[in-house]
């Protein structure tokens, strides 16, 4: 044991002298190991530091499920959802349509102007009112379906108030003296009537004349106006008639008393008066048969329907209107005069002025009768039927 403790204790001392040396460059591989490891330090810090923004995974979005029913692709897949339809666009409302424009008398009288006025044009020359001139406008006015008796009314008040004064004077006299003879016709109630419970109106005309129109035209302005209307289809001898006034009784949406062919106008008459009563209208329009006034025992059938009206209404018909056809010319004027020796008119149509050149016939009717003018029909449409103005009438022959 001791020679082995003496071995070691030589041995160290042997190996003091390199031992200092060893402890001192123990550290150089030491070093060189750490700085290879430097570079290695830095991609390793970043690695292990958190970026500053953190980087998340998108999430996975699971597969649709389809449900029962769901359209599928050929591989298995949910087909795309089709694109909505678009809204359909809203449809645009319709226009109003325009109302339609009221034609002026002016211009619906354009041929009885140019008939009676025009033709005073080359004959109201310059000079004096003498007698050449008075001749010549005796011709003019006496062919103006104005009547003799009328005619000659007017070429007397020429010849007292325009004898020796400018020919110009002429024109201001007639349309003075055609005034004065209208305003005799002038409606004192202008416009629609009723005044009986019904009110009740009788129609008279020959046949052609206009009549079962100007009812029809009545009807719709009466309804227009708010009343309930009853029609009578007294012109029992005539089947044209009678489904003429059915169709304007359709379009003004009253009802329509009819006889049998051939039958009684007076008690078709009555039926449609006790009708209107029980049913509490308040207008009854009554047809008659087309009369010629040379027929005397038709004209007295006439004075038949009225007796037999007023029995079962008092005062009834309140309103007898005569329908007379401008293109007659002076006919209408004996037309006139028969119908009222037969019953007791108040009041007169006339008819189909818009095309005619005769129109002039209306003053004859006012200064003969002065029986008032309650309506003029100047053209087809229910708004053609008019109200007579004298002041109108007279601004449209003149200007």
């Amino acid at each position: 044991m001791d020679s082995l403790l003496q071995s070691l204790a030589v041995w160290v001392t042997a190996q003091s002298t390199w031992l200092p040396l060893l402890a001192f460059a123990l550290p150089i591989p030491l070093l060189i190991w750490g700085a290879l490891r430097a570079d290695k330090l830095p991609v390793e810090a970043e690695s292990a530091v958190a970026p500053e923004t953190e980087m998340v995974a998108p999430e996975t979005i699971p597969e649709p499920v389809p449900e029962p029913g769901a359209a599928l692709e050929p591989d298995g897949a949910l087909a795309p959802e089709p694109a909505p339809e678009p809204e359909p666009a809203p449809e645009p409302e319709p226009a109003p349509e325009p109302e339609p424009v009221r034609v002026s008398l002016r211009d619906r009288l354009t041929r009885t102007q140019q008939a009676l006025v025009g033709r005073l044009g080359g004959l109201l020359g310059a000079g004096a009112v003498d007698d050449a001139v008075l001749e010549e406008l005796e011709a003019v006015l006496f062919t103006a379906d104005l009547g003799v008796k009328t005619a000659e009314s007017l070429l007397d008040d020429v010849r007292t108030s325009a004898r020796g004064e400018p020919a110009s004077r002429v024109r201001e006299v007639l349309r003075d003296g055609i005034a004065a003879k209208l305003a005799s016709a002038q409606s004192t109630e202008p416009g629609l009537q009723a005044v009986g419970a019904p009110h009740v109106i009788l129609v008279l005309g020959v046949n052609g004349s206009g009549k079962t129109t100007t009812i029809g035209k009545l009807a719709a302005r009466y309804r227009a106006a708010g009343h309930s209307v009853i029609l009578g289809a007294g012109d029992t001898f005539r089947a044209a008639a009678r489904e003429q006034l059915q169709t304007w009784g359709e379009r003004a949406g009253c009802d329509v008393v009819v006889g049998t062919d051939g039958g009684d106008p007076a008690a078709v008459a009555f039926d449609t008066v006790k009708a209107a009563r029980a049913r509490g209208i308040d207008v009854a329009l009554i047809d008659t048969a087309g009369r010629l006034q040379t027929k005397a025992p038709l004209m007295e059938e006439l004075a038949k329907i009225a007796r037999v009206i007023g029995k079962d209404l008092p005062d009834a018909p309140h309103e007898t209107l005569l329908v007379l056809d401008a293109n007659t010319g002076q006919n209408a004027i004996s037309q006139a005069r028969e119908f009222t020796q037969a019953a007791p008119v108040t009041g007169l149509v006339l008819t189909k002025l818009d095309g005619t050149a005769k129109g002039g016939v209306i003053v004859g009717l006012a200064d003969e009768f002065g029986i008032p003018v309650r309506f003029v029909g100047v053209g087809e449409g229910v708004d053609d039927l008019r109200d007579f103005s004298a002041d109108e009438f007279v601004d449209a022959l003149f200007g």
